[in-house]
């Protein structure tokens, strides 16, 4: 488990020093790395290797990661899209928010 945090948290982190064009694949890698994360800590859970309040507080970190990715996901797509149709760039990416969640989980486990 710690290798995939480590996968997730150095995807991150180099999707936040490339340029917006850059960023894309990084930030899908940390998207499936969290979803593989996900299906091991329930797997983790179904064999009762891992006790409930515990599964609880870890999936809802991964889960918070999970929607930040995404939503950097989805920004991304807009702003790459927009940089094609000659659109003007409105907001840029907050990687550091994501970056807290990560942590925040790591220090848990």
């Amino acid at each position: 488990m710690d290798t995939i945090l480590v996968e997730i948290l150095e995807a991150m982190t180099i999707a936040s020093f490339l340029s917006r064009e850059e960023k894309l694949p990084y930030v899908r890698l940390g998207i499936r790395k969290t979803d593989t994360l996900k299906i091991f800590l329930m797997l983790l859970w179904e064999t009762k290797s891992l006790d409930n309040n515990k599964y609880i507080q870890l999936s809802e970190k991964v889960s918070e990661i999970g929607k930040m990715l995404g939503g950097w996901n989805g920004q991304l797509l807009k702003q790459n899209s927009s940089n094609k149709l000659g659109g003007e760039i409105k907001k840029v990416a907050q990687p550091a928010d994501g970056l807290s969640a990560f942590q925040s989980l790591a220090s848990q486990s």
